[in-house]
């Protein structure tokens, strides 16, 4: 009798030791959104020190099922040395170096300690928050809504833009006639012929173009370039400025806002393109009686050319400031002497266009 309980006794601890084994395979678990692309033929991701690289098997019907732990997806950069594992000398002791650390998972920590120097932090994070299905006379396509957040932040108003899979399309063949050898690397959900607008396609698609942009927004070259920047905010600029010369000014007022928020996310808030944001931001809330929100436009971009002697925008804004200020109460004589500089270096003022009318005249393409 006590050699069969010894028996039974030394099964189950063998038992408990087996199901302990792989310390990398329950984490994989804890985030579910990893099981939507399990059998996605789209391609595996796997985000290192908050860079999301993304790499698909186009050439194979089916993909394989990704690997215990390698698949997890983190809303936040990995923490700090020590954080993570609450050591008093600040070491990290990852679940591979404790007792029971399964190789894959000691495999994956070691290539994160070895990239986390070379890889650049998250700062910019894209998350697809619906999408929806549209019928039109002769199409049908599926409209993804994606989010920009800065990590770590809260939003009250968030920067958003809706996109369709051929506006994606577009991105990723302009990138990679530019920059062919970054976009190697970069993979991008191919067609289908069929099943398109399933469940499950829309939601492994809105996670593979998640993916896709933050593998993009890693690369320096690519997130300084034109193409990348104006995917973002340059159909805001166009929508605005329509509604704006047809006189609907609410509405252009809120894409106009939407367009600076993408703007002041992208870190692109210097350029020309924000200059004319901010132009049409003035008229707009000047159209709309809201006269110290437009002079606050009108400062915000006569500080950034305050180091410019000269622009095609500086004129109005002056001109436009000194108008505003008066009508405000708020001190004028900065702009004033600044216009009277313009006119001793011979600027015509009397034939410089106004705000709206650089609005209506800008060519947006």
């Amino acid at each position: 009798m006590a050699a069969r309980i010894l028996h039974r006794l030394r099964h189950a601890l063998a038992g408990e030791a087996g199901r302990e084994e792989p310390a990398g395979g329950g984490e994989a678990e804890d985030c579910p959104e990893s099981s939507e692309l399990e059998d996605d033929t789209e391609g595996l991701s796997t985000r290192l020190s908050g860079t999301l690289s993304f790499t698909s098997h186009e050439d194979e019907e089916e993909e394989e099922e990704e690997g215990d732990g390698a698949s997890e997806e983190l809303e936040e950069p990995p923490q700090a040395p020590g954080a993570a594992a609450g050591t008093e000398d600040g070491e990290w002791v990852s679940a591979a170096e404790r007792p029971g650390g399964s190789l894959l998972t000691r495999q994956l920590q070691e290539l994160w300690r070895r990239s986390r120097g070379s890889l650049a932090p998250q700062r910019l994070l894209f998350e697809v928050t619906s999408a929806s299905v549209v019928s039109e006379r002769s199409s049908k396509y599926v409209l993804y809504t994606i989010y920009l957040i800065r990590s770590g932040q809260f939003d009250k108003a968030p920067a958003t833009i809706a996109r369709r899979y051929s506006d994606f399309e577009q991105l990723n063949r302009r990138l990679r006639c530019r920059f062919s050898c970054d976009m190697a690397s970069v993979a991008f959900p191919r067609k289908r012929l069929r099943r398109n607008f399933t469940a499950e396609t829309i939601a492994k698609r809105s996670r593979a173009f998640e993916q896709f942009l933050s593998h993009l927004h890693s690369i320096d070259e690519i997130r300084r370039s034109p193409e990348f920047l104006e995917f973002f905010f340059l159909p805001d600029l166009q929508a605005a400025q329509r509604l704006t010369c047809t006189g609907m000014y609410r509405e252009a007022l809120a894409t106009w806002a939407n367009a600076y928020r993408l703007q002041d996310r992208l870190g692109v808030c210097s350029s020309g393109r924000f200059l004319l944001t901010l132009a049409g931001l003035a008229v707009c809330h000047q159209e709309l009686d809201q006269l110290s929100e437009a002079h606050g436009c009108c400062e915000q971009a006569l500080q950034l050319l305050e180091a410019q002697g000269s622009h095609p925008l500086l004129g109005p804004f002056l001109q436009a400031h000194v108008h505003l200020a008066w009508k405000v109460g708020k001190d004028k004589r900065r702009s004033e002497a600044r216009l009277q500089d313009l006119r001793e270096a011979g600027l015509p003022l009397q034939q410089q266009p106004s705000l709206k009318e650089c609005l209506i005249k800008e060519p947006l393409e």
